[in-house]
């Protein structure tokens, strides 16, 4: 650390050494954040969060759904090398983790809220000594808090039901609200137990996770917030017609005004996850642990809000893979904005880094403490990389370019079906700075930009990959890559 930085975090420790919180969004897509130039986005707490230390306005996800998505930055490994591609696998309990690291230091580490780790909670597992994670959640949640009956009159929302409803159903274009008043909600329940642990763990290390169920459809907002937001202020995305055959069956009924419906819903309850988080911010303030607390911010993966005709994340454009992420720690991190690449295999090795803590054993990514200290990175990223194996489908993106391949071999599993059958092995190479919306598909023209990133896509996987050693002798590009975007965990 540079020496201003480095005598800062110095003074921090010989008091004591700082706290961890780290809160986390479920489809928080990058682009509806104030701080990121959107006039429409109500995120005040968020907003001046990304104020008070180093924002990373091109941070990327490394798989754009949830389960292998969080293990990126909970491992500090690609979701590949960590055993989770698809959305039901569990992490498996003998991986490294932040939290192991964080607790063989000293902290006493806890977890409320969504996880992903597809099995119960339990002391010790993955390094949490305290874990209320989704299942927990719910259910002290509807133990703990009986509703009030809601007033004739105001409609609210079915009982979720996606893929067996219609999607204007499950997606919220209605924009009606969760049955529950804002002290009722289950955000507030987890607001509250979070509150309580800062309250009785104050007077020691603690490492707290903080994830909200929060913007994931169907968008919950509480009966409060109903009348907020006027669809009709909302504009669709343009579809164009390269979009025609690539959009699930699933959102092809749905009209103008359904999908500004559902917009409108997702921006409230971004307002409502922003309330929250405010809410667990002001107590670390009221407490007194602001000023020695590491505070992250980020999301899982981002979200296409009707971009090419989708309302959902299972996909290598740009809205689903750029995701928020930003860093406090007064007197140590500096204020900022970086604009360089950076990936969600960075981030524990950056905590890590400034809680002055052992790094993890695995390590695919970099700490990011000189952006930290106000510097540049030596040799920063001049791409980002992404995968999607429940797809088989991979994703590099540079300045220029943003390049997709798809071996075209798996039947979707996801819900997101086309009406038209996989054509088999396929690419994409959209030019970003004529094309920023990724329409047009250039690959033919540039075949010189798709081998080099080929090349680059596959000089990742071989880098992080498992199974690395095994690729068979003598394959094209094409089939070398076509080895590592097969799921190993089904």
């Amino acid at each position: 650390m540079g020496a201003a930085g480095g005598a800062a975090l110095a003074r921090g420790q010989s008091r004591r050494r700082p706290n961890f919180l780290f809160l986390i969004a479920d489809d928080h897509a990058g682009y509806v954040l104030g701080c990121d130039g959107n006039r429409q986005a109500e995120t005040p707490n968020i907003d001046r969060l990304a104020t008070q230390g180093t924002r990373f306005a091109m941070h990327h996800c490394n798989s754009p759904v949830c389960t292998p998505s969080r293990q990126s930055f909970f491992t500090g490994q690609m979701p590949h090398m960590a055993g989770v591609t698809r959305l039901p696998t569990p992490l498996d309990d003998q991986k490294p983790t932040l939290a192991k690291q964080l607790r063989a230091a000293g902290y006493f580490t806890a977890v409320v809220g969504k996880m992903h780790f597809n099995r119960p909670a339990a002391p010790g597992l993955h390094g949490f000594e305290y874990m209320v994670t989704e299942r927990e959640l719910q259910q002290q949640w509807t133990q703990a808090v009986k509703p009030r009956p809601i007033p004739p009159g105001i409609p609210t929302k079915p009982r979720w039901r996606p893929f067996r409803d219609p999607a204007r159903i499950w997606l919220n274009a209605d924009k009606l609200p969760y049955p529950r008043f804002d002290s009722e909600m289950k955000a507030a329940y987890q607001v509250r137990l979070a509150c309580e642990f800062l309250d009785h763990h104050k007077d020691k290390p603690f490492a707290l996770w903080v994830s909200f169920l929060e913007p994931h459809s169907p968008y919950d907002f509480p009966v409060e917030d109903r009348n907020h937001f006027r669809p009709s202020a909302f504009t669709p995305p343009r579809v164009g017609p390269e979009d025609s055959g690539q959009i699930p069956l699933i959102f092809r009924d749905l009209g103008v005004e359904d999908k500004q419906g559902i917009i409108a819903s997702y921006y409230t309850s971004v307002r409502y996850l922003d309330r929250n988080i405010g809410l667990v911010l002001g107590k670390l303030r009221e407490l007194g642990l602001e000023d020695n607390t590491l505070t992250v911010y980020t999301a899982d993966h981002g979200y296409d809000l009707g971009q090419h005709g989708r309302f959902e994340k299972h996909c290598g454009y740009d809205p689903a893979l750029r995701v928020p992420l930003m860093m406090r720690l007064p007197g140590v991190i500096r204020t900022g904005t970086v604009y360089d690449f950076t990936e969600h295999v960075d981030t524990a090795p950056a905590i890590l880094d400034v809680l002055g803590v052992d790094p993890l054993p695995v390590r695919h990514g970099r700490s990011l403490r000189p952006y930290l200290e106000g510097g540049r990175m030596p040799g920063a990223r001049d791409h980002i990389f992404s995968e999607y194996l429940e797809n088989e489908e991979a994703y590099v993106r540079t300045k220029k370019w943003k390049f997709i391949f798809c071996s075209g071999k798996r039947k979707r599993g996801d819900g997101y079906e086309t009406e038209n059958p996989t054509p088999g092995r396929y690419v994409r190479l959209y030019d970003l700075e004529q094309d920023p919306g990724e329409f047009t598909d250039v690959s033919s023209r540039h075949p010189n930009v798709v081998r080099h990133l080929e090349e680059l896509m596959l000089e990742r996987f071989r880098k992080t990959h498992p199974d690395a050693e095994k690729e068979p002798a003598r394959l094209s590009r094409e089939e070398a890559i076509e080895y590592y975007v097969r799921p190993r965990d089904v």
